[in-house]
């Protein structure tokens, strides 16, 4: 129990325990700075950040502003737990015949579907990637023992592709050091598997990582780093373009982070879009989603980040996100939308886009910090009839 008198920046440092500042001040969408401040007592944090800090932290928001403890959660087994205990080497027994690298490949290509298109992806994965990764893990320490060097290869191809998909649902879940986790088993999966193509997705992967802990700085160095060896690989020309391309997205959005926008607008126009032009939306080389489209929809995200919401709103009207193959992307895009709309506090619009999402892609929307918060604003500040609307949908969506 914390002190009645405990200031509230104390008290979510006191409840951020040994997490790092910088990976909750990402999940929140604030900057670690300014989570700084707030634990210093130099900010205080408004009602819908103070909602999402608790919701990250895992306390009722009164914890964080009253002396009332927060009550003793119920154990529960989920499956973020399921699928760290399989990545720590809980699973099958040693002795047990490992499962078919063929047969794993087929189960990993439909998780990866089933991430990128499916309204109800958080559900699916949360029945097939425990033992999927249990699976993969076993199967991978047959292969390091066995003599059938196309039968190991195949194995630790479809274990990178698994792990570059674990990094991406840990991250959607709140588990930031397990994402890390598989981030890395991805590099030496990929490695171990001799593959190009794999090596370079690797490393988009942790890029990604790298951005949601807040190291852009690093992110960038890694992208580009990647992009720059490209050359020497062997891959075809169209998976050597894409891959490119993506590595020069983690790139774009990495200068996005450290406002340096006009960096980001050229990277962007100089070397992502030209490399876009060369491969279609329906490639999905290595799950990246790269392609015109996605082009496109980081210059919206560049806009939002800086500001120029007017802009950025007028860019996204050309986009026709009809094409994407993955959903999980088209969503991103139009929080961004929404986003935008709440900036310039048209909250109908804001509204309108919020209910878009919740009808293609509802847990998502249920799920999302940035969402959640937008649909407390709509409820906060918007005329009665819209207000009804968003206090029907924070319902639907738990959060009242």
């Amino acid at each position: 129990m914390v002190a009645a008198d405990l200031p509230i920046g104390d008290r979510i440092r006191h409840y951020r325990g040994g997490r790092r500042q910088d990976a909750v001040a990402g999940l929140v969408g604030i900057s670690p700075d300014y989570l700084s401040q707030i634990e210093r007592g130099l900010k205080v944090p408004s009602l819908p950040i103070l909602y999402a800090l608790a919701q990250e932290l895992g306390v009722p928001t009164a914890a964080l502003l009253s002396e009332q403890p927060p009550p003793a959660e119920e154990h529960k087994d989920t499956a973020e737990g399921a699928v760290g205990r399989a990545l720590l080497g809980y699973g099958p027994a040693h002795s047990s015949a490992p499962v078919a690298a063929a047969v794993l490949r087929d189960r990993v290509e439909s998780a990866w579907q089933s991430w990128q298109t499916s309204g109800e992806r958080f559900t699916e994965a949360a029945a097939t990637l425990p033992s999927l990764v249990a699976d993969v893990e076993h199967a991978a320490r047959a292969a390091r023992a066995g003599e059938d060097e196309v039968e190991r290869r195949a194995v630790f191809r479809a274990a990178a592709d698994l792990y570059c998909l674990l990094r991406s649902y840990l991250r959607r879940t709140g588990r930031v050091d397990l994402a890390t986790v598989a981030a890395d088993r991805a590099m030496r999966a990929a490695e171990d598997a001799d593959d190009p193509l794999r090596i370079a997705a690797a490393r988009w992967n942790f890029g990604h990582v790298l951005l949601a802990a807040g190291q852009a700085a690093e992110a960038e160095e890694m992208a580009l780093r990647a992009a720059g060896e490209l050359a020497a690989t062997t891959m075809p020309e169209v998976e050597r373009t894409a891959m490119g391309g993506a590595l020069q997205l983690v790139a774009v959005v990495a200068a996005a982070r450290r406002r340096r926008w006009w960096e980001a607008r050229e990277r962007l126009t100089q070397y992502a879009a030209p490399a876009a032009r060369a491969v279609s939306d329906a490639s999905n080389v290595a799950w990246t989603v790269f392609g015109p489209t996605n082009v496109a929809l980081h210059a919206v995200s560049i806009e939002m980040e800086a500001g120029e919401t007017g802009e950025a709103l007028h860019t996204a009207d050309a986009i026709d996100t009809s094409g994407l193959p993955s959903l999980e992307r088209e969503f991103t895009f139009g929080l961004e939308v929404a986003a935008c709309h709440s900036q310039r506090r048209d909250d109908a619009a804001a509204l309108l886009a919020l209910l878009g999402l919740e009808a293609s892609a509802p847990e998502d929307l249920a799920r999302t910090p940035l969402a959640r918060q937008l649909v407390l604003t709509v409820v906060r500040r918007a005329r009665s009839i819209h207000a009804r609307q968003a206090e029907q949908l924070a319902v639907r969506i738990g959060l009242v």
